[in-house]
């Protein structure tokens, strides 16, 4: 026999939740690195060596922070989604106990005839 397999709907929704105050921690950090990395505005200079660097630096800025926003939403959506699968849990239980409970005319009555 395998090993048995048990899930809380409401540990689901309590893991929904820290994934989602996770995300919303993790997005205001990336905007607080955003906030402050516009604040040093561009201390390489325009010179021959500072223009380059500034060039790539400004691209890799863009992507690094913007994969930092996408990551909170995603940590977000992974929380919504816990909240989803344990509404799921909850309703597929419901539905089964009722199905337990509901006469049926293929179950045996006492007498032993369908």
């Amino acid at each position: 026999m395998g090993d048995e397999v048990v899930i809380r709907s409401w540990e689901l929704h309590g893991e929904g939740r820290e994934f989602e105050k996770i995300s919303d921690e993790f997005g205001k950090a990336a905007k607080q690195l955003e906030s402050g990395l516009s604040g040093l505005g561009a201390p390489w200079g325009s010179d021959e060596p500072g223009t380059p660097f500034g060039t790539a630096y400004g691209e890799a800025r863009e992507g690094v922070l913007a994969g930092l926003q996408g990551l909170a939403e995603r940590l977000g959506r992974v929380g919504r989604g816990l909240h989803t699968m344990a509404d799921n849990l909850d309703r597929t239980d419901q539905d089964i106990s009722a199905d337990f409970d509901a006469p049926s005319l293929n179950h045996p009555t006492a007498t032993g005839r369908a």
